[in-house]
């Protein structure tokens, strides 16, 4: 027995995991299975239903670009309306009403994705409403999962939130094998209608839980919040005095401790702003490299079996690749280079991310510069570049969410994942705009034809990594974990006092 047994003579209670938990994870597994599984076949559904439906080679440019532009508008919206639903929840409605009203709105979405697969009005209005469900409850839900806890059981928390992940992983799995599948062998109803499927009973799964869930109020509007502070400050900017920063005017009207927090918000935007470049080209493994694998050599022989893969399911690389690379470079990778003097900043992990990154589409540009010549190389190659995207995601996508942990205070992490989310967002609108263009038949269309197009996403990289290079060693960083100061002026005030004892 341990020794404060021994003293009080009384066992500690076991923690005990929330009776709501099983109703929340349930409803996330089967949320992500609806969204991945229909993201899995959007991109060849539209130009096979709609802008190319007899297969014709001169319109396969312009057909793809149509496709794959309503595809990372898709995404834009459905990343950044969590900084909106984050808000609502917050402020008026709490986190319960959102994510069920907003899931109803959801699955009429996929029902009519579903409904409209020969008329594309009705299959964008489909669309839009899913990314309003899926962005919507998006910034809710893993939050929802927190509040469940309090003290006598926040030792569990961690586990949750591994079961948590490990049920979007398990979606997002499933539904990219299954979903194709059902597709080429049942049809568009039945592809769109098993993802509704799924939301539907995510939503029954999430309602049936409704007496369990600790539910925690909405707050009203907080008028110290990064967007009032911001909005306050730059309409007072003639009264910002010789050596303040920008910000420090807002602290007259709000909470100086939030300003601070505003200021490092700030800090970490600098950072995300390279990561644009790696957000502007991640969704194109689930939209341009599908339609670049339907035609590649997609038979894979392991001797004892035979198969032909499905263009839609190869994106499932990523997600399996992803798993085993998170704990190879958190135990293995990181400690090593450590250990050779090279200590792997946040900073320097999402440089060599960004590197991994270009790598990764100087692979598929030389596949695609195969294509164009006539060729159909093995699917193998592909999936070389979808083990470098992943390892690229791993340095970029998780190191991004821990630095914006880290270096913000407490009164700003949720607001720092909102903003890594529209991130995401902004990278995919100008993924879209680039096949806008191609699909607008812009001057310089020609020019982004084929293989050319994945040389331009190389360059754009590498202006990004060429800028990181020379910015980066000149970034104001603070950390606050090992650095927990509420704001430079508290932090002199006791050192100055620390002094004169």
């Amino acid at each position: 027995m341990s020794e404060n047994v021994l003293a009080s003579g009384v066992v500690p209670k076991k923690s005990k995991y929330p009776k709501a938990v099983p109703y929340i994870i349930g409803n996330e597994a089967a949320e992500r299975f609806s969204f991945y599984g229909m993201r899995s076949i959007l991109v060849t559904f539209l130009v096979a239903q709609f802008f190319n439906p007899t297969a014709d080679k001169a319109l396969s440019t312009i057909a793809d670009a149509k496709a794959n532009q309503l595809s990372h508008l898709f995404v834009t919206l459905a990343y950044a309306l969590p900084f909106v639903g984050g808000l609502v929840a917050d402020w008026f409605t709490g986190k319960y009403k959102i994510i069920l009203y907003i899931s109803i709105v959801y699955c009429f979405g996929h029902l009519l994705l579903a409904m409209f697969d020969n008329s594309l009005n009705g299959f964008e209005v489909g669309l839009l409403l899913v990314a309003i469900g899926a962005g919507g409850i998006k910034s809710c839900v893993s939050a929802n999962v927190g509040d469940q806890f309090d003290v006598t059981n926040q030792d569990l928390l961690s586990k949750v939130y591994g079961w948590f992940y490990f049920s979007i992983n398990a979606g997002s799995v499933l539904s990219t094998l299954a979903i194709p599948y059902v597709y080429q062998n049942y049809g568009a109803k039945w592809a769109f209608g098993i993802p509704g499927i799924l939301m539907g009973l995510a939503t029954i799964i999430f309602f049936s839980g409704r007496k369990l869930y600790v539910r925690i109020p909405p707050a009203g509007v907080n008028r110290d919040n990064f967007v009032f502070i911001s909005i306050y400050a730059l309409r007072n900017l003639s009264k910002k005095r010789e050596g303040e920063s920008w910000l420090d005017v807002a602290k007259e009207a709000h909470n100086p401790e939030r300003v601070d927090g505003v200021k490092a918000v700030y800090r970490v935007m600098a950072v995300f702003f390279f990561a644009l470049a790696f957000w502007a080209v991640w969704d194109q493994c689930l939209s341009e490299w599908v339609l670049q694998a339907a035609r590649m050599n997609r038979d894979i022989n392991l001797g004892f079996y035979h198969f032909t893969i499905i263009a839609g399911q190869v994106s499932t690389v990523n997600a399996v690749f992803l798993l085993i690379f998170i704990p190879v470079f958190n135990y293995w990778v990181y400690p090593y280079f450590d250990k050779l003097g090279l200590k792997t900043t946040p900073l320097r992990r999402l440089g060599v991310g960004l590197v991994l990154t270009a790598l990764s589409f100087v692979i598929i540009a030389l596949i695609q510069t195969n294509i164009d010549h006539g060729g159909a190389p093995s699917i193998w190659w592909q999936v070389l570049a979808y083990i470098v995207l992943s390892a690229a995601e791993v340095l970029v996508s998780i190191t991004g969410l821990e630095y914006a942990y880290t270096h913000s205070p407490k009164s700003m992490k949720s607001t720092m994942t909102a903003i890594w989310l529209l991130v995401v967002s902004l990278g995919n609108f100008i993924t879209a705009g680039v096949n806008s263009y191609i699909a607008n038949r812009g001057s310089l269309a020609p020019y982004l034809a084929g293989a050319n197009y994945y040389w331009f996403f190389v360059c754009f990289i590498l202006v990004f990594v060429v800028a990181f290079m020379f910015v980066s060693p000149r970034l104001n960083e603070r950390n606050y974990i090992t650095d927990p100061y509420v704001d430079d002026t508290a932090k002199n005030k006791i050192i100055a006092d620390t002094n004169n004892l």
